[in-house]
């Protein structure tokens, strides 16, 4: 195992790393929409924290040696699920047309507050 930290993407806000790579895989802890150099959310909508959330895993994925268009699967974690189409809109946009397999659930809170957290697995 080889465990990612990319400095260039928000701080960790536990004890976690960014990604782990194993087994030829990339295995990306869950982003949130937090500008990395104010750890500040960049927007009040979840379309401006998906756009933001998905720079941030663009990030990790490259420190790991990796791109957007190699995710294979995806779980989207909504404040709530009414921002579903919203999300979707953002989170379509950044994939450019790739589409990994994906989940997305509507869970009680986020860290921070978020409206949005996504983790995805990638191959290297």
């Amino acid at each position: 195992m080889k465990l990612i930290n990319a400095d260039k993407a928000p701080a960790a806000i536990g004890p976690y790393c960014h990604a782990v790579v194993a087994g030829g895989l990339v295995f990306c802890s869950g982003q949130l929409g937090l500008d990395p150099d104010t750890m500040e959310f960049t927007g009040d909508s979840v379309e401006e924290q998906t756009v933001q959330v998905m720079k941030n895993i663009k990030i990790v994925l490259e420190k790991a040696g990796t791109t957007t268009d190699k995710i294979i699967k995806t779980t989207v974690f909504l404040n709530d699920m009414n921002d579903f189409p919203a999300m979707n809109r953002a989170y379509e946009k950044n994939l450019a047309g790739h589409k990994p397999a994906r989940a997305a659930v509507e869970v009680a809170r986020l860290p921070k507050d978020a409206l949005v957290e996504i983790e995805c697995i990638a191959f290297l």
